[in-house]
């Protein structure tokens, strides 16, 4: 069965904008717009470079219960323009019901400007699991232990993997 997400307009929302929306009949993401407060729909918004805004939706969710709503990028606003989302992937946790924003970034190197109406983001339904936390004295031994932040290297094949990292002398995460 397919999960349901209710959604409620703003006060003050454009209810002539469209709802989400999956773009594609394989998309995992529907794209969502920005929708703005009518004082604001004439200009939209300009980020400069390095700069964020919280950009509103117009939008209230009511996510089923099991789940969440992932706020994401669109990748051709990423590429051709540097836009992206700082908090990638954001979440809509199922128990809020305040407005839904996206917090955009502008990572290129010339203004962008966002639109009343403009499709800024994909949302993604997903199921979430809430594991119990338990404090322990020590942890299950792996190959790779406690090696992160680029300990397999970049290289690509067996060599960038556990066993290239083991015979170049990486043990416990430690290099020799």
């Amino acid at each position: 069965m397919e999960p349901i997400v209710r959604l409620q307009w703003d006060e003050g929302a454009d209810r002539g904008l469209p709802l989400p929306a999956y773009q594609t009949a394989g998309a995992a993401g529907a794209d969502i717009c920005a929708n703005f407060p009518p004082e604001a729909r004439g200009g939209g918004v300009v980020i400069a470079p390095g700069a964020r805004a919280l950009i509103p939706t117009g939008l209230r969710m009511e996510i089923a219960p099991g789940y969440e709503v992932q706020i994401r990028p669109r990748s051709g606003l990423a590429l051709k323009h540097g836009v992206m989302l700082p908090n990638a992937p954001g979440t809509i946790d199922a128990d809020y019901r305040g407005p839904v924003g996206v917090i955009v970034m502008n990572g290129g190197d010339a203004d962008f400007a966002v639109r009343h109406g403009d499709r800024i983001a994909q949302i993604v339904v997903a199921p979430v699991v809430q594991a119990v936390f338990e404090v322990v004295e020590a942890l299950d031994e792996t190959a790779r232990g406690a090696g992160g932040f680029g300990s397999t290297g970049v290289a690509g094949g067996v060599a960038g993997g556990v066993a290239g990292a083991v015979a170049g002398g990486v043990a416990g995460g430690v290099a020799s």
